[in-house]
């Protein structure tokens, strides 16, 4: 279903538990993208934070080169607070450390890998990751209802399609917040040049680009109402 993908990141320096680890999470999880040690780890996470593209799991060995787990962990915490990890490491006696760091660690497996074992983690993972999309009871109060299968959050400033969240880039997510804040009145394409890109001069081609990329993700239902000429509208707001 629409918007309904997993994406996981997997850090393993070691070749072989690299290829293993990746066969297994692609037959989970929707996308699987992999990084071989912390350094590389950090990178990729980043870049796709500056896209409002956070992954949904990442599945790291502890004892790496350049940067290990332990301080990728770290570092990943301190813009991606509520990042949820699963640990590889060869070590059992490890999992200790674990109760020294604020980590949402939702397993812990051992090399060599028991595939039973890794599977039924992954799987239970999955499940939480999705739990974790749908909007929680106390944010219902919160929630505007845009058509029969899109509400927006107002607290957290998130799209959901039929209770799954819908990944936004930064652009993407500023256009939508300005009709949201605007809902029921045309807003002008010289508005979201301002308030989204904060350049007034910027060409016509980039807003349209951005546009299109969102309405093409709610062309099913789409709440967003084009008036040539004039600008964007979300025109009507059901009741809950």
């Amino acid at each position: 279903m629409q918007n309904m993908e997993t994406r996981v990141l997997l850090v393993e320096d070691e070749e072989l538990a690299r290829k293993t680890l990746a066969f297994y999470l692609n037959t989970i999880f929707d996308e699987v993208v992999v990084a071989c040690d912390g350094a590389e780890a950090l990178k990729i996470i980043e870049e796709n934070h500056d896209n409002h593209e956070d992954f949904d799991l990442v599945i790291t060995d502890l004892n790496m080169p350049n940067v290990n787990g332990m301080q990728m962990i770290d570092e990943v915490l301190k813009f991606v607070p509520d990042q949820r990890f699963i640990i590889v490491s060869a070590h059992k006696n490890e999992e200790d450390l674990l109760k020294l760091i604020n980590l949402r660690v939702s397993g812990y497996f051992v090399k060599p890998l028991n595939i039973d074992n890794m599977m039924e983690m992954l799987k239970k993972a999955k499940d939480e990751v999705i739990q974790d999309k749908q909007p929680k009871k106390a944010e219902q109060s919160n929630l505007i209802t845009l058509n029969r299968k899109y509400t927006f959050d107002l607290a957290s400033n998130k799209l959901y399609h039929e209770g799954m969240i819908v990944k936004l880039s930064k652009k993407e997510s500023e256009i939508l917040d300005v009709l949201i804040k605007n809902l029921g009145e045309l807003v002008p394409m010289e508005r979201f040049k301002e308030d989204v890109w904060n350049d007034p001069d910027i060409n016509d081609s980039s807003f349209r680009t951005v546009m299109k990329r969102l309405k093409d993700k709610i062309k099913d239902d789409d709440f967003i109402i084009s008036h040539k000429g004039y600008g964007y509208i979300i025109e009507k707001v059901l009741d809950k």
